[in-house]
């Protein structure tokens, strides 16, 4: 099942970027750590299956649902997440993969059923305490950043965020490239203030006008975003947020588009 859950290539490219434990020095030192593929299969378990801690079948997976949370929780620290998402969008690249010439943005409301940072009363959800998802994506739907705020954020309000998070992407000759040349978005993104500062950077605003009537044909490419959001949410951990802490369910997120990239270079080769 562990095979699975973690495919040899998924764990080849996360494996380096896993923090060495440091050796343990002790007469005694008690039971050996569970080994870290067996960890990370069960942190994939919850974030496909929707499945608390508690209810990782220890027996299946090899380890309990708490050691899980503890390399969840440590890996996240460590960064490993948005390094290997990186790393995952530079092998896009190099195979002709990605075109961020044309990139959009959108967010989707979560409920957060636990509180913590980042939540706030959704006003799609009877000021429930919920959360946003925020991404954007190039052409053909590819997670390039993401982030998490408070339901009642206005999703413009990550714009500059979200554009500024895109790492620096290798992969091909000359400079790496981190910036679209047309960015779609929605009417929450129609603000004079934004598109001064998308012109300011050299990106091509392509939002459509608030009080406009429907049908401005942008839909035609900002559509995959949508799907971006459909695949994430395929993923059941993140329909709902569990985690108090924001960065586990950050952590989580960026995993989940770890596994999005992943599958478009396996359908590539």
């Amino acid at each position: 099942m562990n095979s699975d859950l973690v495919p040899d290539d998924l764990w080849e490219r996360i494996a380096p970027l896993i923090p060495i434990r440091p050796p343990r020095r002790h007469r005694f030192p008690g039971r050996k750590p569970v080994d870290d593929r067996t960890a990370l299969a069960g942190i994939v378990y919850v974030l496909r299956k929707g499945a608390s801690w508690a209810d990782v079948p220890s027996e299946r997976i090899g380890c309990s649902g708490v050691t899980c949370w503890r390399r969840l929780r440590d890996w996240t620290e460590a960064g490993v997440w948005p390094r290997l998402h990186e790393a995952l969008l530079v092998e896009l690249r190099r195979a002709d993969l990605l075109d961020m010439d044309d990139c959009a943005i959108d967010g989707s409301h979560v409920r957060a059923l636990k509180g913590g940072r980042n939540t706030g009363p959704s006003p799609v959800d009877r000021s429930r305490p919920g959360s946003k998802h925020h991404v954007i994506v190039d052409r053909h739907g590819t997670p390039l950043a993401v982030s998490l705020t408070g339901g009642n954020r206005h999703d413009v309000t990550q714009l500059i965020p979200l554009l500024d998070a895109i790492p620096r992407i290798r992969g091909r000759r000359g400079r790496p490239r981190h910036r679209p040349k047309r960015l779609y978005a929605d009417r929450g993104y129609d603000f004079r203030k934004y598109r001064r500062l998308l012109w300011a950077r050299g990106i091509v605003p392509k939002v459509a006008r608030r009080g406009a009537p429907h049908g401005s044909g942008l839909g035609k490419t900002r559509w995959v975003v949508e799907r971006t959001f459909a695949w994430l949410h395929q993923f059941k951990r993140l329909r709902i947020r569990y985690e108090t802490r924001a960065d586990l369910h950050q952590g989580l997120l960026q995993l989940a588009c770890v596994i999005i990239c992943l599958r478009r270079l396996r359908i590539a080769f």
